[in-house]
């Protein structure tokens, strides 16, 4: 049985993003991000509930400010008392877990998505997504760029501007481009 390009991008495969269903799926993301981007703020400070619908799952007390921008959105998990500031983006093309109590900065954004070297391949939409994981009571910096494949682990602080190609180890304090580990 062939599998379609959803099933490929989800089994960590290389698929092709010019897809019926993905563009369908795509489409479903902007439009839950417009009505979020353009709500009135609650004043309970809750997920909104376009995101909420569109989440893979989330927990209690989750905030994500607006603006925000998300390719899918059904690969965004969320825990508990988690905040996004303005600006965050994050391209879920692979599953972006973010633990308990995790703070994005603004402009933060996460990436899941390679695309492939070759040019010819390139042009016809193949790419491979790698998971994100954020671990619980992480911080990361305004500005920060997370590259696919990458963990931080349970209270590490990414830097302002950081731009993080490794994984970063429970903990850990890292900052520059690329990410170094930092002390205190």
């Amino acid at each position: 049985m062939t599998k379609t390009e959803r099933q490929k991008m989800q089994a960590g495969e290389w698929y092709c993003c010019l897809d019926s269903e993905l563009a369908a799926l795509r489409h479903q993301a902007r439009v839950s991000v417009h009505q979020h981007n353009v709500a009135a703020p609650d004043p309970a400070e809750v997920l909104s509930p376009p995101l909420a619908a569109l989440f893979g799952g989330y927990g209690k007390n989750c905030l994500i400010e607006t603006p925000f921008h998300c390719a899918y959105g059904i690969n965004i998990s969320l825990g508990n008392n988690v905040y996004l500031n303005a600006g965050c983006t994050i391209l879920d093309t692979a599953p972006v877990t973010i633990g308990d109590g995790t703070m994005l900065g603004p402009n933060v954004q996460i990436y899941c998505t390679q695309h492939h070297k070759d040019r010819d391949l390139r042009a016809k939409g193949l790419e491979i997504a790698y998971p994100v994981t954020l671990g619980a009571d992480v911080w990361i910096g305004g500005g920060a760029i997370i590259l696919p494949g990458v963990t931080i682990g349970d209270g590490a602080i990414v830097g302002a501007g950081a731009v993080v190609t490794r994984s970063v180890a429970a903990g850990q304090t890292v900052a520059g481009n690329p990410a170094r580990p930092r002390s205190g």
